[in-house]
């Protein structure tokens, strides 16, 4: 049996080049497959970024529910990330050094919006850090 190709050639203005697609499918235009592989393409890029940034090496759970449970986690976290991101004035950000520094980050004292716009910026020095005292302990008594 004879496989019959096609192939289509799609000009990538963003990037400035020529992509080749190799398809079976006859019945489409051409401008309907490359929307598709174009479609196809940004979920490829999205999984990557949670396999990336999120290393999801093992499931907690096996089960089907516990599995899903585990990637709307993921989907949701790379979502807020996303969002984060996108309120960012500052010029230097990649996706992946955000989620560095918000990891060192993550016990410090700041205003969010503050940061994301200058992130190197120490951080504010807190006089009362609302810490509750208790009596005999980490004081020094006069005895």
């Amino acid at each position: 049996m004879k496989q019959v190709s096609r192939r289509i050639v799609v000009y990538d203005e963003e990037h400035d080049r020529k992509i080749v697609l190799l398809t079976n499918n006859m019945d489409f235009a051409a401008s309907t497959i490359a929307a598709i592989y174009k479609e196809r393409w940004a979920i490829e890029t999205f999984f990557k970024t949670i396999k990336q940034h999120l290393r999801i090496k093992i499931f907690v759970g096996t089960g089907k529910n516990a599995v899903m449970v585990q990637l709307w986690t993921a989907l949701i976290a790379i979502l807020l990330l996303k969002y984060i991101k996108m309120l960012s004035s500052f010029p230097g950000w990649s996706f992946s050094a955000m989620i560095a520094l918000l990891h060192f980050n993550l016990f410090t004292y700041r205003d969010l919006r503050q940061w994301l716009n200058d992130p190197m910026k120490e951080p504010p020095y807190l006089l009362d850090d609302g810490q509750l005292a208790f009596p005999g302990f980490g004081q020094q008594n006069g005895a």
